[in-house]
């Protein structure tokens, strides 16, 4: 169980800035900039140079800040995108096309990325029980569209 100073903390500095970048957005859904999530908690296909978003963007977010307020640090700490994206691909694996159809067609995609493998979530957060992983892994989906 977590202490509620500690939530308190977090969502008065860092979830709030996270909310300082936020867009709303309406159909028809029009080209946006790259910097409409704080650069932690951004998913991929933003890293990766998509314009369009749509929910799953926050829904990635959401991955992020569970592993946060149970280990009380960052996932995803990266200092620029590309860090950002290694610190993603190096828990997460490399992404395939079999994984996510048409992540080689973004305009951020480089054939020469690093291949690592996927990691356990558990050894990332070991806090979390079965139901918080699966929880964990519906939220981190490379995917946007699954």
């Amino acid at each position: 169980n977590c202490e509620t100073p500690f939530f308190s903390r977090l969502y008065l500095s860092g979830l709030a800035t996270a909310f300082g970048l936020a867009r709303s957005f309406c159909p028809p859904i029009r080209p946006l900039t790259h910097e409409v999530v704080t650069l932690w908690y951004r998913p991929p296909e933003i890293l990766l140079g998509s314009t369009t978003y749509a929910p799953p963007v926050d829904v990635w977010a959401i991955g992020p800040i569970i592993v946060e307020m149970v280990t009380k640090r960052p996932l995803f700490p990266g200092d620029c995108e590309i860090d950002e994206i290694y610190k993603i691909f190096r828990l997460l694996g490399t992404p395939s096309e079999q994984q996510w159809p048409a992540c080689t067609a973004l305009v951020d995609w480089n054939p020469a990325f690093p291949q690592w493998p996927r990691l356990s979530l558990k050894s990332i957060a070991p806090q979390l029980d079965a139901q918080g992983l699966a929880l964990l892994e519906a939220t981190l989906m490379y995917d946007p569209k699954a």
